[in-house]
């Protein structure tokens, strides 16, 4: 596959760098040799040093032949500019950065299709997304919906209190067991569990089960004293934070912390002042935080645009009691440091955006790519075709490669667990883990 990124910022160098381990024919557009230099040296990959708005450098990148164009550039005209041009060129699919939070109306996609622009993505939406799933339940440190919630996906940190402790998966997680383990984080390595695996304290355990047994899944793991969150207390007042607190379900009460006045200004005008108030002042000032009821406050989120800050921050806050913390960390090198200090929720703009825009390369109908950060790990739902590999055989004959694991399918809308005897069929949305394993080896398996 022919792929052009244009922009060698955060986005497009993190992508470029993901696509090129994958074999793919990539060629990265900027117009600032340095940010080139700081990609190529150590991947496969082409530069070109140029104006993504350039149809001269459009054609020389290979625009005419190119299965993706991305553009994710700082600035959004250039983005949806460089995307008219490349369709315009021959660019099969486009996808732009945006920034403009209007633009995300349904009622536009037509209106940009028009245009040469298939899709638009805005990492601060997918971010705050991440970040209100994980604040509705206080015990999790990520949750994922599955088809609207047919199947959810928990990432729970063990602890002494875990009832299902030092016992082989194969008693825990049987055909009618109503939850699977279907990825665990310890210390540095990741585990795709087979039968005879145990949980440790300690464990980022990953349970794939349905939403009505949620609550079992929290007595199980020890977790029922968790206070739910009701006073969110946020540190950094930039797009992420906005769109956090505007999404926030309304039992939820938020304060802002913001250090420049101007930007105070502006949050008060764009947030709803019923739902959160605004504060100028540092969220690492003690004397602050205590004023304004940190005691009282069941999840701290730091989202400026310094992740040691935000770290830092985080640390403060679990000392004086908040037992729910999220940091927004962009930086890649910070992200192990983060979980070595037991930072609750990380965020990784970088890596939501690169998965969104990951799912676009694949041949086969696939609705949903994630990277599990913390478990190095990626998660995809593919719908089964008709005639495909995955549904003319039962799930424990498959030959699914090592590192692979099927845990769980929505069928006519109901969630449903997986196990070996299992049966697939078309039109089952299904949802696939890997660890070291590349999806485009998954995707033959969902093939007609």
């Amino acid at each position: 596959m022919k792929i052009i990124i244009a922009g060698a910022h955060a986005i497009g160098s993190h992508l470029a760098k993901l696509l090129s381990r994958t074999n793919q024919d990539v060629v990265l557009i900027d117009d600032d040799e340095e940010r080139l230099a700081n990609v190529s040296g150590d991947y496969d990959l082409m530069t070109l040093h140029a104006s993504p708005t350039s149809v001269r450098a459009l054609k020389e990148a290979g625009a005419e032949d190119a299965d993706l164009f991305i553009g994710v550039t700082l600035d959004e005209s250039v983005n949806l500019n460089s995307c008219i041009l490349a369709h315009a060129v021959g660019a099969k699919r486009t996808v732009a950065r945006m920034d403009n939070y209007e633009y995300s109306d349904d009622s536009y996609k037509e209106f940009f299709k028009q245009l040469g622009v298939d899709s638009l993505i805005y990492p601060e939406i997918l971010a705050a997304r991440d970040i209100t799933n994980g604040l509705k339940m206080s015990w999790v440190r990520q949750r994922w919906d599955v088809h609207d919630g047919a199947l959810v996906m928990l990432g729970i940190k063990l602890r002494e209190s875990c009832e299902i402790l030092n016992q082989p998966l194969k008693q825990l997680c049987g055909p009618q067991d109503p939850y699977h383990i279907v990825a665990i984080k310890r210390g540095g390595d990741t585990i795709i569990p087979g039968g005879d695996d145990e949980l440790k304290l300690y464990d980022l355990a990953y349970f794939m089960t349905t939403k009505n047994y949620i609550p079992y899944i929290r007595k199980i793991v020890g977790k029922e004293h968790y206070v739910d969150v009701k006073n969110v207390m946020m540190m950094g007042g930039g797009k992420t934070a906005i769109r956090a607190a505007t999404t926030m379900p309304e039992y939820m009460d938020v304060k802002i912390i913001e250090s420049d006045e101007e930007q105070c200004h502006r949050l008060n005008e764009e947030i709803d002042t019923d739902h959160a108030m605004v504060i100028h002042g540092d969220g690492r000032d003690l004397s602050l935080l205590m004023e304004e009821g940190i005691k009282n406050t069941q999840a701290f989120v730091a989202l400026t645009g310094n992740a040691e800050a935000n770290i830092l921050a985080c640390l403060t806050a679990k000392r004086l009691g908040v037992r729910k913390t999220v940091a927004m960390v962009e930086n890649f090198d910070y992200v192990s440091m983060a979980e070595s200090l037991d930072i609750g929720t990380i965020v990784n703009k970088k890596a939501l955006a690169a998965s969104y825009i990951y799912q676009m390369m694949l041949d086969v109908d696939v609705q949903n790519i994630r990277f599990l950060m913390t478990a190095n790990a990626d998660v995809a739902e593919f719908t089964a075709q008709q005639g495909s590999k995955v549904t003319r055989k039962r799930v424990f004959e498959l030959g699914l490669p090592k590192g692979a694991t099927i845990g769980g399918l929505v069928r006519h809308g109901v969630g449903q667990l997986v196990s070996g005897g299992t049966q697939i069929e078309a039109g089952d949305t299904v949802v696939v883990f890997c660890h070291e394993v590349n999806m485009k080896k998954i995707e033959k398996y969902f093939k007609d």
